[in-house]
């Protein structure tokens, strides 16, 4: 058990962020440069492969195939 008080570990976490730096932001008439459909694509497929949560995998057993029979 902590011995640190439990409104005192809430409190703690309860800071605001920092500001954004301010090359995050963009000043002017600068644009984004448009991805072309390749780029999408090439995105699309990468952001569907981060999504993907495989089924977790059946333990295997520890015993040999000898001790098996």
């Amino acid at each position: 058990m902590s011995s640190t008080p439990q409104h005192a570990a809430d409190t703690a976490l309860a800071y605001p962020e920092p500001p954004a730096s301010p090359l995050w932001h963009r000043h002017g008439a600068a644009k984004a440069r448009p991805l072309t459909s390749e780029q999408q694509r090439r995105n699309c497929e990468l952001l569907l492969r981060a999504q993907y949560t495989p089924r977790p995998r059946t333990p295997r057993t520890t015993t040999t195939l000898a001790e098996a029979s």
